[in-house]
């Protein structure tokens, strides 16, 4: 179909924001209903010629939709797919599929589609500037600073260690976990990995494999980049926390549920010079229940790693593939 010929086009129903200029291009093609249902609008640099109008209820509109492309929150399960008999394809603007049943996706004959490259670069960044924040504190200066103060200044923020004094440990060695294995040894740190899969030496970005268990003993940082499959559900329990050494940094930006927090907050009660630095968490967002509030060494952070505009750019041409499965492109 050619852009532009849209009176008898599939509806396309967008529940979470896209990038303005990819959204624009999908409702060239098709009928697009934005839905937004977790209140956002269309991100990245330009804004969607279909304007902020209030947008009707995804339930609404499912019932009608060809198309669906969620990203972060929407959980499109059997209910969902119940209510959209019509759906030929669901996009993820994202990499992990973790809200997609993709066995009811595939029993109904409904094509999934996502962008699993879209965000490597972001989320490698995110995680060298937090091992970066962990062991450098920095001192920033409102003005002129009297020379006592100065001499003070420089006296006291003193990192412990550098980076390439550290071992990087990375639980999970795909596209993100072999990228950052690949920054640490260029950063001149030891790497070493565990993952599922056998990786020959040529994939594993110079990093080493040791078991789960040496993994976890020997990290001085450790980075978890591990799917959403259920099996991971729990699996840093208190066996393999127990494991870290006493000052380790232990870092998350895969899957909130995979830690199990209560084990980590007694850890880093006991231990108060290890550091636990948390982008994502289970439920999202946290409630004031959380195992970790008031912790002083856990720091909690919105789920960000991925938030760049590039990246979110990228994730939000999903709608390429959603228009070709719809024959639509």
């Amino acid at each position: 179909m050619a852009p532009g010929n849209v009176d008898a086009a599939p509806l396309v129903v967008v529940a979470e924001p896209l990038d303005g200029e990819a959204l624009d291009w999908l409702a060239a093609r098709c009928r697009v209903a934005v839905c937004n249902a977790t209140g956002g609008r269309s991100t990245g640099p330009g804004r969607s010629a279909l304007g902020p109008a209030v947008a009707p209820t995804l339930e609404r509109l499912l019932p009608e939709a060809d198309g669906l492309v969620v990203r972060t929150y929407t959980r499109v399960d059997e209910a969902l797919l119940t209510a959209a008999p019509r759906l030929r394809v669901v996009g993820r603007a994202g990499v992990g599929l973790d809200n997609i049943d993709l066995d009811a996706t595939a029993r109904r004959g409904i094509e999934v589609v996502h962008t699993p490259d879209a965000n490597t670069q972001a989320v490698v960044e995110y995680v060298v500037a937090l091992m970066c924040d962990a062991i450098r504190p920095r001192a920033a200066l409102a003005g002129a600073v009297e020379p006592a103060e100065w001499s003070r200044l420089r006296a006291e923020v003193v990192g412990r260690r550098q980076l390439d004094e550290c071992v990087l440990g990375v639980l999970g060695l795909g596209r993100i976990g072999r990228r950052i294995a690949e920054v640490g040894g260029a950063l001149g740190m030891r790497t070493i990995y565990n993952d599922l899969l056998k990786i020959g030496p040529e994939r594993s970005g110079g990093a080493e494999p040791v078991s789960v268990e040496r993994l976890f003993a020997e990290s001085d940082i450790l980075t978890i980049h591990v799917d959403g499959r259920p099996s991971n559900r729990g699996f840093v329990g208190r066996p393999l926390i127990d494991r870290l050494r006493p000052d380790a940094i232990l870092i998350n930006t895969s899957r909130g549920f995979v830690i199990d927090h209560g084990a980590l907050r007694g850890f880093l009660t006991e231990r108060p010079q290890a550091l636990a630095l948390l982008d994502v968490h289970e439920p999202e967002p946290i409630g004031p229940d959380h195992p970790l509030i008031g912790v002083p060494n856990a720091h909690l952070f919105p789920h960000l790693a991925s938030r760049t505009e590039s990246a979110m750019r990228r994730m939000s041409w999903v709608v390429r593939d959603v228009a070709r499965a719809l024959g639509v492109e």
